[in-house]
């Protein structure tokens, strides 16, 4: 069956980095647009960024712009998330998620996902 299996979450002091990885089983890692999402306990899921199946294309949210960097390794099936210049405000668990078809329906808004991580979380402090 398909997982999708997030990692690398942690307690970070603001200013620092951390690196978040997607491992990916069960279907052709290679056909889906990859997508990092976050939610902070008791608001939204909020899209982060967003990469083309092949890694030619992103779209990161205004927030989170100059900071993070997405990537994806199809050899491997991982999609990373290289967090930078961590603030407060970044708190939240980060979920990964892969979308067949047009790259644009990713960031979208609908979150019509066809697959998703449970999470993992991330906590910066000040």
């Amino acid at each position: 069956q398909v997982q999708l299996v997030e990692s690398g979450g942690g307690l970070v002091q603001a200013g620092n980095s951390l690196r978040l990885s997607c491992a990916a089983s069960g279907l052709i890692f290679s056909l889906y647009n990859m997508v990092w999402f976050r939610q902070a306990p008791g608001k939204e899921r909020e899209f982060v960024v967003a990469i083309t199946n092949g890694g030619g294309r992103t779209n990161y949210a205004d927030s989170v712009k100059g900071r993070f960097t997405i990537s994806r390794d199809n050899a491997m099936k991982t999609v990373y998330l290289q967090m930078n210049s961590l603030k407060p405000e970044d708190t939240a668990v980060y979920y990964c998620a892969a979308r067949l078809g047009p790259f644009d329906q990713t960031y979208s808004g609908d979150y019509r996902m066809d697959y998703w991580g449970k999470g993992t979380l991330v906590t910066v402090s000040s």
